[in-house]
């Protein structure tokens, strides 16, 4: 079982690496966009902590969308705030930690993973490929009701 303190050193680690990416890749400095990145931080450590103990077993990304979303709506007090912070984290930036941290899942289950033959390859691009035309698809769509295309 994974400890409190143990996600709550991951999730400053993350923090600290998407600080760093955000200020290299678009220029926003680490202190101003600290606030923000202990907003997410805080969220996801929230997250975690209610699917370790809601009787519901759901993955933790569920509550910490839920609890994202519920922030920052707009009849929530204080989202406007939120929103300002969070704001100066640019989630693309955020995407390199939470890459390289999956890419050491994997490679610690390389062997498993070499087991499962060539065919995993093909499922994998089917699966991404599906992915990205389903996105391409509801975007379209979305872009096409609110008139910008």
């Amino acid at each position: 079982m994974v400890r409190g303190k143990d996600i709550a050193a991951i999730l400053a680690i993350v923090c600290g690496v998407s600080l760093i990416g955000n200020w290299i890749a678009v220029n926003i400095d680490p202190i101003k966009a600290l606030p923000g990145m202990l907003i997410l931080g805080l969220i996801s450590l929230l997250g975690w902590w209610l699917s370790a103990i809601l009787p519901w077993k759901l993955p933790s990304i569920v509550y910490i969308s839920l609890i994202g979303i519920l922030f920052t709506t707009p009849w929530t007090p204080g989202s406007e705030w939120i929103l300002s912070h969070t704001n100066n984290a640019n989630f693309l930036a955020l995407c390199t930690p939470i890459l390289a941290y999956a890419g050491i899942s994997i490679a610690k289950d390389l062997d498993q993973f070499a087991k499962m033959s060539w065919k995993i390859a093909i499922v994998a691009m089917f699966v991404l490929s599906g992915t990205f035309i389903g996105s391409c698809i509801i975007a379209h769509v979305m872009l096409k009701i609110t008139g910008k295309i």
